[in-house]
């Protein structure tokens, strides 16, 4: 099992370093920086990321084809994998509509537009002039003036046809997820995808990007992760709730208590002991390492600490370090 870890840039860019310089020192293989608009620049924090260490692989987890042309991002992962001598890697995913209608920019055909955008960043990669007359994304005679490297490709996907296109194009698919039960739906769909390729899952890193909550106590570990597991539940697809044994009404009074500002409910009885099996990996180091299990035995081969990691960040890398990759 390979073992990543997410940082939103909300926190300014150095003291996301600090963190990483820490998860490299405890044994992290990869770390994954979040791609907003109303945040700090993923490839700016990435290119100081990489100054900042030595062996950790640097991912943006993820960027969309829709806010920057595909040449342009080529360009920006590029400069980050020459800064940090090859460890780059491009997270790719389209996004969510919300927040692009905020941003005025037309979110059309996701699939389509993914499919296209890797196609075409795969020859700007390999330094060839690209000619591609796509239905969404178009090139004529672009071309990389400096060596790309050869950077892996991972797409951050949810839907049945957003991870099949993983199996048949990608180097590794992010999978916002934390339990079994998804899973298991989840490599299905890859799978698919793979064999119509003529690959093996082999050439997929099946990784979750899982909410994650560590601490010595539960009660603490479970608390620190309440509200991300809210926003969690609030957008699932009725579908995915149901899997879970889980009434999808509770999407209306959870959405309504996180537009309120109502966290009082949040941190109370709305998110059950249910909710938090299904949609985090929280607890003790061995609650951790129970479900890491699981997740493996179904064919997961990385998983990513997400938000909150725990209740004390930097305790919460150290014992991971020491209880989970160490142990």
């Amino acid at each position: 099992m390979a073992y990543g870890i997410e940082f939103v840039p909300s926190d300014p860019v150095l003291k996301i370093a600090h963190y990483t310089k820490m998860a490299e020192q405890n044994g992290f293989d990869n770390v994954w920086i979040t791609d907003h608009y109303n945040n700090r620049d993923v490839y700016t924090t990435l290119a100081l990321l990489a100054a900042n260490t030595n062996t950790i692989k640097l991912g943006s987890g993820v960027t969309n084809p829709y806010t920057r042309n595909v040449a342009v991002a080529a360009s920006s992962i590029a400069a980050v994998n020459e800064i940090s001598g090859g460890r780059a890697i491009l997270g790719l995913g389209p996004g969510d509509k919300a927040t692009f209608d905020k941003m005025g920019i037309e979110w059309v055909k996701p699939l389509t537009m993914t499919r296209e955008t890797v196609s075409a960043l795969r020859e700007l990669f390999a330094g060839k002039p690209v000619n591609q007359k796509g239905e969404l994304v178009s090139l004529s005679g672009a071309q990389m003036a400096f060596a790309a490297g050869d950077i892996p490709i991972y797409l951050g996907v949810q839907g049945p046809k957003m991870l099949e296109l993983a199996g048949k194009i990608a180097d590794g698919a992010l999978i916002n997820a934390s339990h079994p039960l998804d899973f298991e739906v989840a490599v299905k769909e890859i799978k698919k995808g793979v064999d119509s390729a003529g690959r093996s899952m082999k050439d997929v890193d099946v990784t979750a990007y899982a909410c994650f909550s560590i601490d010595k106590k539960v009660d603490k570990a479970l608390n620190a992760a309440k509200i991300v597991v809210a926003f969690i539940v609030a957008g699932s697809p009725p579908m995915v709730l149901e899997r879970h044994g889980i009434d999808p009404s509770v999407i209306g009074t959870i959405g309504g208590a996180i537009a309120k500002g109502d966290f009082g409910t949040l941190m109370g009885g709305a998110i059950t002991t249910e909710m938090m099996d299904a949609f985090a990996i929280y607890g003790t180091p061995a609650d951790c390492v129970a479900r890491i299990d699981e997740l493996m035995k179904i064919g997961v081969t990385q998983v990513v600490v997400g938000s909150p990691i725990g209740p004390d960040k930097e305790k919460a890398i150290k014992l991971i370090g020491k209880e989970i990759i160490g142990g």
